[in-house]
């Protein structure tokens, strides 16, 4: 398959949430959501609320649609607060940046968020059979690899999300599959310390890894769903649009030619982890993983499938980002939600090329 051969592409369909002037949790915008069905088959989007202070937490709106289409939401609360002591830190605090997976195999719904703590950001785990009531189940954990040289516990982690279905690890273990994006710069916790990377690895920009845990230690004790192994890497910057990261978006979408997996990709300045961007460009592209082994890319855009261009997309908290966190089917079509200028969150509709809507 040609690298630029991934026959889906994105088309907007609106903004769907707007800050509310009257609610001081959203302060300083609404974005980047994670979304599920409760029970009943309603669908609800699962918001990134920030308030001032940069201080986030978890919201839960009802999905409007007319037509078939997403156009707004209906708020219903907040389901997880920065209540945690190794989710705040001086200055500092957070539940961010949810995705959500339903996970058929636990009939749960898995969040993982970032706890943005003492140290900076981490990657942590909860449970819910409704996106109402959530169980933490903590920090996740990287079991150590001696293959690596490297202990990935030190490192801070985002963008982390779960596969629906099991897969096959590669020790051939029935396992759940998870992507994340580990950030190589230790100096971001420690100064001084430098930029570190496990052996093999060459590239020291953020790239998308892929880690495994075995189903059976999960449907014994669900708890163990926070304890990864089996590292690999997935795929790094290639393109123009990725010059300075990438990283993974909403849960990868079974598809007859695989997994298609969502992602950023990031040019400009980067500034540190624990202040604002204001000098970068965030838009979306798309790859496609094997089916049997989600480590292996079988092809990927080259150019990106939706950058900013509208006046939501490019003015914000963050300006020129789109970033895709969420996806989901309405009357059989997926619709993709997204983090617009860390301020809002839009949907565009995801068409398979040539094949009408997927």
């Amino acid at each position: 398959m040609d690298a630029a051969t991934v026959p889906y592409s994105l088309t907007r369909v609106g903004v769907v949430m707007t800050p509310h002037p009257d609610q001081p949790f959203e302060a300083e915008g609404v974005l980047n959501p994670g979304s599920g069905r409760t029970p009943d088959g309603t669908l609800y989007l699962l918001p990134r609320l920030v308030a001032a202070g940069n201080v986030s937490r978890v919201g839960l709106a009802r999905v409007v649609i007319e037509d078939g289409v997403p156009v707004g939401v209906e708020r219903e609360g907040v389901v997880l607060e920065p209540d945690r002591g190794w989710e705040r830190g001086v200055g500092n605090a957070g539940v961010e940046d949810p995705r959500v997976t339903w996970m058929g195999v636990l009939g749960l719904h898995v969040m993982t968020y970032v706890a943005y703590g003492p140290l900076g950001p981490r990657t942590a785990i909860a449970v819910s059979p409704d996106l109402r009531e959530w169980r933490r189940l903590g920090p996740v954990l990287f079991a150590y690899d001696d293959a690596l040289d490297m202990d990935l516990n030190l490192f801070h982690n985002k963008d982390t999300t779960f596969f629906p279905e099991p897969v096959t690890a590669p020790d051939g273990t029935p396992s759940l599959a998870v992507l994340h994006r580990p950030m190589w710069d230790l100096s971001e916790t420690k100064p001084g310390q430098g930029v570190r990377v496990p052996a093999g690895v060459s590239d020291t920009r953020q790239s998308i890894w892929i880690s495994y845990v075995p189903l059976d230690r999960v449907i014994d004790d669900v708890s163990a769903i926070t304890l990864w192994e089996q590292h690999r890497f997935v795929a790094g910057p290639q393109y123009a649009f990725e010059e300075l990261k990438i990283g993974g978006g909403p849960p990868p979408l079974r598809v007859p030619e695989g997994w298609l997996l969502l992602h950023h990709g990031v040019t400009g300045k980067l500034e540190s982890a624990f202040s604002q961007q204001q000098h970068v460009n965030y838009a979306a592209g798309a790859m496609l993983l094997d089916a049997d082994d989600p480590s292996t890319v079988l092809a990927r855009t080259r150019e990106p499938i939706l950058a900013p261009e509208t006046e939501e997309e490019r003015s914000g908290i963050v300006p020129n980002v789109v970033f895709p966190t969420a996806i989901e089917e309405i009357d059989g079509v997926h619709y993709v939600f997204y983090g617009m200028a860390d301020s809002k969150i839009g949907a565009a509709r995801l068409d398979r090329t040539g094949g009408g809507a997927e």
